[in-house]
């Protein structure tokens, strides 16, 4: 199972008027675009708008890619935990952890940088990481008010652990 078709699973959450372009097609350049460094709506249309016609059609475009506010009026309307759970669902089927095989897992927080809100709070995030490749197999936005250990378990119960050795 490859990622257009797993993105191709996700509800389309644009009206019928907002649909020129394939949800999967445009999911993926965001993909693609992030991976390459894009920090935001403009740079993930500019990186696919620079790519090759050929690239386009193997996302799924019919036409010439879409321009920044398109992006930005899908990912306001797309549910985060959606696209994280799809992408979660690849990378793991990328992994392909075996039942007998012993795998390291780590779950860690880390206070993101660059990310200070007002009050003086910074965002933190609960991660949960391969050892074997270096993948986030799941995380979770920390409350301000809470410790790690309160959430652990929302996000334990998120992952399938069968065959992983959980470090913390």
């Amino acid at each position: 199972v490859g990622l257009l078709s797993i993105l191709a699973a996700i509800p389309d959450p644009r009206g019928r008027k907002g649909r020129r372009h394939s949800l999967a097609a445009m999911l993926a350049a965001t993909i693609c675009g992030l991976l390459t460094g894009a920090t935001g709506c403009t740079a993930i249309a500019e990186f696919i708008r620079n790519q090759e016609p050929d690239f386009w059609h193997a996302l799924g475009f019919t036409r010439r890619p879409p321009t920044t506010n398109c992006y930005r009026k899908l990912l306001i309307r797309l549910p985060a935990k959606t696209l994280e759970n799809a992408i979660r669902k690849w990378a793991t089927k990328l992994i392909d952890i075996q039942p007998s095989q012993q795998r390291g897992v780590a779950l860690d927080g880390k206070t993101l940088c660059g990310t200070l809100q007002p009050h003086g709070q910074s965002i933190h995030l609960l991660g949960l990481l391969d050892h074997a490749t270096g993948g986030v197999l799941g995380q979770l936005k920390m409350p301000p008010t809470t410790n790690e250990h309160r959430d652990a378990m929302t996000l334990l119960k998120s992952v399938d652990l069968g065959g992983m050795v959980l470090t913390g």
